[in-house]
This record gives structure tokens, sequence and C-alpha cells, in this order.
């Protein structure tokens, strides 16, 4: 494992245990490809990845791993955010080809349509946006 993915796992466990989750397993994935990790998670209701929409090369990747952990539970859903890097970059013929269906969460419905979050300077000048990814019918 390099180093900078234990990093992250570590700092995502603090995190866990400063918010009062100790129930939440952190684990580390790389997208695309699936790992014992990955097999032995149990099913999800949601999957939370925060810009991991950066280059869209990798955007296949991430959606082909988000569909084999909806495949435990149908009704689960991917929660993002990410930042606007180009508006030609687009998921939705990916969105389309895997079955799935996204759904725009607007930030000013939970106050995070500010230049500055939680006393931070994100997201700043950015233009970040907030989606939920789920099979575009109800079940399988």
């Amino acid at each position: 494992m390099p180093a900078r993915q234990g990093r992250l796992r570590e700092i995502c466990r603090k995190s866990c245990q400063m918010n009062d989750l100790p129930q939440v397993h952190v684990v580390g994935l790389t997208w695309g490809h699936v790992s014992q990790d990955l097999l032995a998670l149990p099913s999800q209701d949601i999957i939370l990845a925060s810009d991991v929409f950066f280059e869209p090369e990798d955007f296949e990747d991430i959606l082909t791993t988000v569909y084999f952990l909806m495949q435990k539970n149908p009704k689960a859903q991917l929660w993002s955010t990410y930042q606007v890097r180009s508006a030609d970059w687009s998921l939705e013929a990916l969105l389309y080809k895997w079955d799935m269906k996204c759904i725009h969460i607007p930030l000013e419905s939970f106050d995070a349509d500010k230049e500055d979050i939680a006393e931070s300077a994100l997201p700043g000048r950015h233009t970040v946006e907030m989606l939920v990814i789920s099979f575009a019918k109800d079940s399988l």
C-alpha cells in the first residue's frame, strides 16, 4: 500500500472517530479495480465521494466501481461533490451506459453556496456542484 494511501485512510478514520462514528469501516480502493477489500464490503446505502470526478479518463472507472457496489444494494446512492473544471465534461453517456441516473443537488439547499464553508477558504470562487447517482430504475 502506498504511504499516501495509508495516511489518507488514517485521516478518514480519525475523522470518523471525531464525529462519533466508530462503526464506519474505512477501506482504500482503486477506481475500476475489484480488490479483496471491495469484495468483502457489505452492502452500502450511501457511498460518499468528494471531488472524484477530476479527470474525464477516470469517469468510467469510477462508475464501474460504483455499479459494482450498487449491485449489492440496488437502492444505494453515490453522493458526490466536485469542482467544475470544464463545461465540456459530462457523465451523461456513461450514466446511460451503466443504467444510472443523476440528480443535481443545489448547494443552497443546505447552505453550502457561500465562498467559505465551515470557516475555510473552500470553495472560494470555484464552482462546486453536488450530485446523487443511483440506478435509473428503482431496482434491477
